[in-house]
Formats: structure tokens, C-alpha cells, sequence
């Protein structure tokens, strides 16, 4: 099979939904897919390495690259800068390559509102709040002051559903890989993802 170009995912999802794991375990289903790398003028935490959590930048050089519209995307969350660099996604895709970008809404909706004509929504939800809840009480990792702003920013992040093509519940994870697999062959077997096949050619 040949395919054009490669596919875009756009993917999101609350803090807590499993979307780490959950796309952790496609990719190994799909090895030749990639992982895009964004970009941040946070500073690196102990153990990551630049090129491969992150491109860390510093914030001049960030502003430029949105006034010569380097990103696909980008936000500013907590006075740092995030972003996904344009380039590199593209010469990927240009080469037939799939991208995996898990971003914010905020993010995802910049890329829909740019038309991107690879690209497949895909949104990544709890079963509901209280599992939501459940699941970031069990990471210990945020008081209770955070945890009230991860679930508001998740309430309003669920009635941005209808912004996506598809959405997977991550209630049983076996479940949800099945699913989001599903998703990508598909996508794969779309008309339009088939320019290079012979027949295609001559219809």
C-alpha cells in the first residue's frame, strides 16, 4: 500500500485520562509512527534531555518563531511558552510518516481552525469526573488546590468533544487500545490517503 503523505493525530484529553499510556501502547502497535517533540522555554527538570521530552528554548528565540509563524500550534500556560515546531512535522509527513501530537484543546483547536488537510481529531476521555478524580487522587501529586483546577480545566475541556472525529473512553485500557487502533487503520484505508495506488489512478 502507498500512501501520499503521512496523517496527522491531533490528540487530546484531561490530565488523568491515561492518554500517555494509552498512545504508548498504539505506537508500539505502529512502529513506524512518530511522536511529535514540542518545543518550551521552561527549563529542563532533572533527567531530560532536549530533542528528546522537549526542544527547550529560551523565550526570545520563541517569540520570534511565532512572528515568523514556525508553529503549528502554541500556548502560553504558567508564564512558560509551549508549542509544536512546524517543520519538523511536516518534513515527516512529507516522507509518509504519522504523527502523534498530544496537546491541549487550546492547541488542537488552533490546528483544526489552520484546515490542516492531514490531520484526524481524536479526543481521549475518562468514563466521567469522579473516575477523573479517583485517578488523580491515586497519583498523589496534586493538592487539593490543583486537583480543583485540573477538573474544571477537564469540565470544560469535555464540551470540546464535538470539535473532534472521534473520541475513545479510556474505562478499560485493553478496551481503548482496541479502539484507538481501530481508529488508525480506518484512517489508513481512506480513498484520499491513496493517491499512489494504481488503481486509484486509473478510476
Amino acid at each position: 500500500m502507498s500512501i501520499s503523505r503521512g496523517i496527522l493525530w491531533v490528540t487530546s484529553g484531561p490530565s488523568g485520562a491515561g492518554k500517555s499510556t494509552l498512545l504508548g501502547r498504539v505506537l508500539a502497535l505502529y512502529p513506524g509512527t512518530l511522536f511529535s517533540v514540542s518545543a518550551t522555554t521552561r527549563p529542563p527538570r532533572p533527567g531530560e534531555t532536549d530533542g528528546v521530552e522537549y526542544y527547550f528554548i529560551d523565550r526570545e528565540k520563541f517569540e520570534k518563531m511565532i512572528e515568523e509563524k514556525k508553529f503549528l500550534e502554541w500556548a502560553k500556560v504558567h508564564d512558560n511558552y509551549y508549542g509544536t515546531p512546524l517543520a519538523p512535522v511536516e518534513e515527516q509527513l512529507a516522507k509518509g510518516k504519522d504523527v502523534i501530537l498530544d496537546i491541549d484543546v487550546q492547541g488542537a483547536l488552533q490546528v483544526k481552525e489552520k484546515e490542516h488537510p492531514d490531520a484526524v481529531f481524536v479526543f481521549i476521555a475518562p468514563p466521567g469526573i469522579d473516575t477523573l478524580r479517583k485517578r488523580l487522587e491515586e497519583r498523589g501529586t496534586e493538592d487539593e488546590e490543583k486537583m480543583a483546577g485540573r477538573l474544571r480545566t477537564a469540565r470544560w475541556e469535555l464540551t470540546k468533544v464535538g470539535e473532534y472525529e472521534y473520541v475513545v473512553v479510556n474505562d478499560d485500557l485493553e478496551t481503548a487500545v482496541l479502539d484507538l487502533s481501530a481508529i488508525f487503520r480506518a484512517e489508513k484505508c481512506r480513498v484520499r490517503r491513496m493517491k499512489d495506488m494504481d488503481f486509484v489512478k486509473e478510476a
